[in-house]
Order: structure tokens, then C-alpha cells, then sequence
């Protein structure tokens, strides 16, 4: 349950402005004036709490919930309880978030850790003469801000974190603690949040019997418009070229991104993912968790890429692949499928049939 002391209970909110924030339609019209003043899963909600459904596996748990109401596809609008109000709605989960985002607005901006008010710049950050910040800039504690960086009005800087030489981070940012910028452009309204690294050397070495030389990193890490990147995830800079996330790229904690990698637009990379030297990603792709890239392949836009899947080519727009090396989805499935029926066969029979040890006639 939300705790007051990090995020306090809002105020309590008619249904019909409920509905009025996320789109939805209040199935009863009588409870326009019924109140909600906090959030909660269905199977911990009570009086005064709004739930949401999305998924018919938890129905079970909406028809025991307690909420005071609820939003939910049309198609779940008669499962829904009769003492508990549906807001119909075509995407529950999104209108559930379109609220949270009203009710608990500090959850929303990713305020500080240090818990100064906004625009507060701390006695004990480390900022060089010759960095320029703009009004309304907030900087914790124990950050460092190089020689000629700037940052822009409306964004915080973590304590603990450090914001390289020459760095440029837009407006409305959040920078969150004990992260590393260096060699890095940063749009504007982009989180990042604590413990990730940007723009150190990519992993680039010139091999051979004489042992291995380092090869120079001159690119940078661009990082454009309302990206999201995760805890201790790590995008290093290009070589010769630039490292680049597009706008609205959402990216999971724990994901290795590098040299040279180009990501598209609204992609979206879980955890634990890596991504080698050199590979791109159209427009809107998905990335499931644990998958890996080769360096060097490109990735077709809106494809979507398996969980643990190995990537050792190129990907068509749209295909969905998985299994490694990755195949089609269809096809990886009917192989996992068949193997699982070979293993089902009965022990002590050869595939001709005859008991294992016994010699066939010739």
C-alpha cells in the first residue's frame, strides 16, 4: 500500500473526475459522486480505493475485491461486483496509469533522493566555474558538474552523481543518484535513473598474435527527447560515431548497450539485455529480457525479439523471433514442441521400437 510518509494519500476525487482524466465511462451515472482517494491491487483494495482490471487471469480476484471501483474493459464490465462502480475503459492498465499520474504527482516527477525543494542547489555539490545552469536547476549533495556543462531549467541532478565535461542535459530531466555522464547529450524530460553509466569507452580493441591494442573512442552517447533508462544500466560511447538512443526509448534496469549502436524511436529493451558494437534498432521495437544482440545486425521496425533469444542475424520489420540462435516464433515453438514429445516417449523403446539392449534381427 502507498505509505504517506513517501508518497502521500491525495485527496479524495469524484468518479465522474476519475473518468474525466482517463477517458472512461462511468457504467452507473448515480455513483458520480462516489470518492476515491487512493490507489490499490484488487485483491488489497478496501473502501476508498481504485482498482483496475486488465488481465482475465485475475478475475477471480475482481470478484472478490472490496475497491470502491474499478476500471476495466468493456468486456469485463458484468463480472464487475455489484457494490463495487466500473469505469469502462478500452485500456485499463494505460487509464490506471493516466490517474495514478493525477493522484501521486511526486511519483510521477521523480523527485530527489536528498529531499531539498526544487531548484535548491546543495552547499555540497561540486559545481565548475564555468558550467552553466539555468534557473530552476536542483543539485543534491555530493554531485559533481565538469568544466563548460549544461543543464537546463526544471531538472535534478542525484546526490552522488557526476555530469562529465562538456556534457549538455536538457529541461525537466531527472538525473538520478550515484549515476556517471561523461561524452554524453541528453534531451529534454529523460530520466535516468540511479547507478547507470553513459558515454564511457566502448569495449573496442584491435586483436591480434602481438596482444591487444585500444582503439581511441572519439564518438559520444545522444540521448534524445522523454527516453527512460534504468538503474545500473550501462550505454557506452561510439568510436568513430555516436551511440544513439531515440526519442521515447524505454529501457529496463540492467541493460549493456554498445559502441556505435543506433536505437529507434518508442523501442522498448527489459532487463538484462545486451546489445553489441555496431548493431541498430528501427522504430518500436521490443526487446525481451535477457535477449542478446551480435554487433552488426539491424533489426527491422515493430519487430519483437524473445526473452533469452540469441540474435546472430538480421530481422525482418515486424517478425517475432525467439530461441537461440533466434528463429521465427512459430518455428521455434514447433521445435520446443517436438522435442518435448520426444522426451515424453516411453523409456526402453528405440525410435524402430525394440527395447533398448535387445538386438534386431538382420
Amino acid at each position: 500500500m502507498p505509505d504517506p510518509a513517501f508518497f502521500p494519500r491525495p485527496r479524495a476525487v469524484a468518479l465522474e473526475e476519475i473518468a474525466a482524466w482517463c477517458g472512461g465511462r462511468l457504467v452507473d451515472p448515480a455513483q458520480a459522486y462516489v470518492t476515491v482517494s487512493g490507489v490499490a491491487p484488487l485483491d488489497a483494495a478496501g473502501d476508498g480505493d481504485l482498482a483496475f482490471l486488465d488481465n482475465q487471469k485475475y478475475l477471480g480476484q475482481l470478484a472478490a475485491t472490496h475497491a470502491t471501483a474499478c476500471l476495466v474493459h468493456p468486456r469485463f464490465v458484468g463480472r464487475v461486483p455489484r457494490d463495487v462502480a466500473a469505469i469502462e475503459t478500452a485500456e485499463p492498465y494505460r487509464a490506471f496509469a493516466t490517474v495514478l499520474a493525477r493522484l501521486y504527482p511526486a511519483a510521477y516527477r521523480l523527485e530527489g533522493a536528498y529531499g531539498g525543494h526544487a531548484g535548491h542547489i546543495s552547499e555540497g555539490a561540486h559545481i565548475h566555474a564555468s558550467a552553466r545552469l539555468e534557473p530552476g536547476v536542483t543539485v543534491e549533495p555530493g554531485a559533481v558538474i565538469g568544466a563548460r556543462a549544461e543543464i537546463g531549467t526544471g531538472t535534478t541532478i542525484g546526490a552522488g552523481t557526476v555530469i562529465g565535461h562538456d556534457c549538455r542535459i536538457g529541461r525537466n530531466c531527472y538525473i538520478g543518484p550515484n549515476a556517471t555522464l561523461i561524452h554524453s547529450l541528453i534531451g529534454n524530460r529523460v530520466t535516468i535513473h540511479g547507478g547507470a553509466r553513459l558515454g564511457q569507452d566502448g569495449f573496442g580493441f584491435a586483436m591480434g598474435p602481438r596482444g591487444h591494442q585500444k582503439v581511441p573512442q572519439i564518438g559520444r552517447v545522444v540521448v534524445q527527447d522523454d527516453v527512460e533508462i534504468g538503474a545500473n544500466t550501462t550505454i557506452d560511447r561510439g568510436a568513430t560515431r555516436d551511440t544513439i538512443i531515440g526519442e521515447g526509448t524505454k529501457i529496463d534496469n540492467l541493460v549493456q548497450i554498445a559502441h556505435n549502436v543506433v536505437i529507434g524511436r518508442h523501442c522498448v529493451i527489459v532487463s538484462q539485455v545486451g546489445i553489441s558494437g555496431s548493431t541498430t534498432l528501427e522504430d518500436f521495437v521490443v526487446v525481451a529480457g535477457q535477449a542478446g544482440l551480435v554487433g552488426h545486425v539491424r533489426v527491422g521496425a515493430g519487430a519483437q525479439i524473445g526473452a533469452q533469444a540469441g540474435v546472430t542475424g538480421d530481422v525482418p520489420p515486424r517478425a517475432r523471433i525467439g530461441g537461440t540462435p533466434a528463429r521465427p516464433m512459430t518455428q521455434w515453438a514447433r521445435e520446443i514442441a517436438s522435442l518435448k514429445r520426444l522426451a515424453e516417449r516411453r523409456p526402453g523403446r528405440t525410435p524402430t521400437g525394440a527395447a533398448e539392449g535387445q538386438e534386431q534381427e538382420g
